[in-house]
């Protein structure tokens, strides 16, 4: 391994120098100074591997091939970002998509900056190149900020600075990853929208949460439909919680069992905390209801 005072010669001759180490591999610190400010270097495509950090999953393929064609007919405009792994080696860092239409458009070379970088430093350039210049889809942004979480150990305020982007924004795209297989796939697929899913994060139970996507999927409703549902649902489950939480004094207890039997349908009581409340006789048809009118009148 070379010596701090090896580097630093080999620093100073500049981007060459850094091309022909063999020193300059996977380990190294960064490097990457003023001396890759501006300079591109035509790199073989066979000696570029894949970039294991790569957020995006999904390319569309309309595009892709618009940008084959554009490749074809005026070169790739914009260079890749790699790192070096060692002597005419190197591992993507960005421009997955220009790499693969060049590979495509029959291209040997590609233009490319040259970073030496650490993993943590390759996930997060990923990221933020990805982020600020691709489509990336919902679940591919929160799945993104997660494996950053995690592997960087940052928390939602330092990435949030690293990314420029406002905690709460962060958090939204993270409880994305709360919703069942699902709704993660409709969204994923474009299929609902951010805003659908965020009113589905905040319903408490997946059966409720499937239930309300397939009325998006099948009826096509809007985000503000969607929360109005939302809205229904919590003072629904509120209203039940509370009528269940309130106990029937001891002497109305059998109230319901004894009406039951006498009259042949089903008897509930409902009360509040104050003393109000319902006595609620069920029936299934008008011949049941006769029943019981005709028994209430004899009373």
């Amino acid at each position: 391994m070379t010596s701090k005072k090896n580097t630093k010669r080999a620093l100073g001759r500049g981007l060459d120098a850094i091309l022909s180490s063999p020193d300059t591999d996977i380990t190294s610190k960064d490097i990457s100074g003023n001396y890759v400010a501006g300079a591109i270097a035509e790199l073989e495509i066979d000696k570029i591997e894949a970039n294991p950090f790569q957020p995006r999953t999904d390319f569309d393929e309309q595009m892709l091939n618009e940008l084959v064609e554009s490749i074809k007919v005026q070169g790739v405009i914009q260079p890749i970002t790699v790192r070096k792994l060692g002597r005419d080696q190197y591992q993507l860092i960005a421009g997955e998509r220009r790499l693969k239409a060049s590979k495509i458009a029959g291209l040997e070379r590609i233009p490319a900056f040259i970073r030496v970088a650490n993993d943590e430093q390759m996930l997060e350039m990923a990221l933020i190149e990805n982020l600020h210049r691709q489509d990336l889809n919902a679940i591919e942004v929160a799945i993104s900020y997660k494996r950053l979480m995690k592997e960087c150990e940052l928390t939602q305020e330092k990435l949030s600075e690293k990314l420029g982007k406002s905690r709460s924004a962060i958090t939204n795209y993270l409880r994305l990853l709360k919703l069942p297989p699902e709704i993660q796939i409709a969204l994923r697929d474009g299929n609902i929208s951010m805003g659908h899913a965020r009113a589905l994060v905040t319903v408490p139970d997946e059966v409720s949460q499937l239930k309300i996507l397939k009325k998006i999927l099948t009826d096509g409703i809007s985000v503000r439909q969607v929360e109005h549902l939302v809205r229904k649902l919590g003072k629904s489950e509120k209203n039940e919680k509370t009528n269940s939480a309130v106990k029937i004094p001891e002497k109305y207890r059998n109230i319901p069992a004894l009406l039951s039997s006498e009259l042949g349908a089903k008897v509930r009581i409902k009360r509040n905390n104050k003393g109000e409340g319902n006595l609620v006789i069920s029936f299934k048809n008008d011949e049941e209801l006769e029943k019981i009118i005709l028994y209430l009148e004899k009373k």
